[in-house]
């Protein structure tokens, strides 16, 4: 097809999707039906109960929404950070009770909008970088508890800056068009045929924790496909890739145990392997402080993820032996002094390459930005002085990258594709956050 063809064709597209979602926004089939003017409202004693809050703000360690709502430097659930993606960046805004910039004049029923139905006070659709497409599953018990722990801090003023996006992203058309295809309203409904733990694994995982928003591929329009869940996906915008979680034949964890995935979880690294990126964040903000139950309930759900299909890895493959023997020689001078000739690391200091699920996911990617910019794991109360890989950006150029890379993923257990010079030249000036 021609260029002008292209382009004839892209216009069409979005001609279509407004039309589409200008018919939606008219029919409102995904956003909040409308409440009475004269809708009761939740006690102010209730939200000031202080088990409730209590209860909020373990809650909101679990859904790590510190980690977004906070900019650099700046004060906790204040907002700020300008979270990136494919179409634009998007500010997180204000969470703090300030009347004028924050939640100071919202009500439950508005917070509740906003998290069930991803919209505004001002009924206008959210932009799902806000993951309302995981926290529609909040129960609504527990959507009062992060409320009232919300309205409990000291309000923060710190105006809302404007998310960056072109047109036809900046539409409330086009988000009612992306709607009808990817968001489906409905809070978590437990599965009685499963124990109470798989279910609270479930809810925690699938909902709060909204673990699919990064662990699952996405379409050209950011889309998520529903099934399978949690089957891995390039974290749009940040040049990492999130594993596959399911822990049966041919998973991203297989072979993994429950315990491997609590302790990954808690600490920071497991007999497994290491948390890196942006994994180390959700570590550190949110994953070591839960409870010991509530760790072992999302292990018990991930071990139920079904079996996955083999499949051919997206990097490019192939039998080069030239380079993975110059990549054998890079790995004796600069890596098997740590990791191990046999690539099994050292426990609870190194991490193994072997089996590793950062080293044999489809794109190479994690094991190409480790090795050119380091690899730094979390700091823990478990793991308070963590192991760190120094960045080799320095020391070595694409060829010596990509050969090195290439044999960690071909040798011992792994059978990953091989990566190219291009490849390391992608991603050498990537930045680390």
């Amino acid at each position: 097809m021609s260029r002008t063809g292209k382009v004839i064709l892209a216009l069409a597209v979005v001609i279509v999707l407004l039309a589409g979602g200008w018919w939606l926004l008219r029919q409102r089939s995904t956003t909040a039906p409308s409440r009475p003017a004269n809708a009761a409202g939740v006690p102010e004693r209730r939200l000031d109960d202080p088990a409730l809050i209590e209860q909020g703000r373990y809650l909101a360690i679990l859904g790590d929404c510190a980690s977004c709502h906070t900019r650099r430097g700046g004060t906790p659930y204040a907002g700020g950070r300008r979270l990136p993606t494919p179409f634009g960046d998007v500010p997180a805004p204000n969470l703090t009770p300030d009347r004028e910039t924050g939640l100071g004049d919202w009500t439950f029923e508005d917070f509740w909008r906003a998290l069930h139905w991803g919209q505004g006070r001002d009924g206008r659709l959210l932009y799902p970088v806000f993951s309302y497409t995981s926290f529609t599953k909040v129960h609504r018990d527990d959507a009062l508890a992060l409320f009232a722990y919300l309205k409990s801090l000291p309000p923060v003023r710190q105006d809302n800056p404007t998310p960056a996006l072109p047109f036809p992203y900046n539409m409330q058309a086009s988000l009612a068009a992306w709607r009808s295809l990817y968001f489906q309203p409905g809070e978590f409904v437990p599965d009685p045929a499963k124990s109470a733990e798989w279910n609270r694994g479930a809810y925690l995982v699938e909902g709060l924790g909204h673990c699919n928003e990064c662990h699952a591929p996405r379409d050209a329009l950011g889309g998520t496909a529903k099934k399978p869940q949690l089957s891995g996906g390039q974290i749009p915008a940040q040049d990492w890739y999130a594993p596959d979680l399911s822990m049966q034949a041919n998973g991203g964890l297989a072979g993994w145990s429950e315990q491997d995935v609590v302790d990954l979880l808690k600490t920071g690294h497991s007999a497994r392997g290491t948390a890196f990126g942006p994994m180390a964040e959700v570590v550190t903000q949110s994953t070591q402080f839960a409870t010991e139950a509530d760790l072992r309930a999302m292990a018990t759900y991930l071990k139920t993820l079904p079996p996955r299909r083999p499949s051919r890895a997206s990097a490019e493959a192939g039998d080069d032996a030239e380079q993975v023997q110059a990549g054998a020689k890079i790995y004796a001078d600069r890596c098997a002094s740590c990791h191990g000739k046999d690539g099994q690391g050292v426990a609870g200091v190194y991490p193994p390459l072997d089996g590793n699920s950062a080293v044999d996911e489809p794109t190479g990617i994690n094991a190409i930005r480790i090795v050119l910019l380091g690899g730094f794991a979390p700091t823990t109360a478990a793991n308070p002085r963590p192991y760190s890989m120094p960045p080799f950006a320095q020391e070595l150029d694409d060829h010596d990258v990509a050969a090195v890379v290439s044999y960690i993923r071909q040798s011992w257990s792994n059978h990953a594709g091989t990566v190219l010079e291009r490849d390391v030249a992608k991603y050498r000036h990537t930045p680390v956050d």
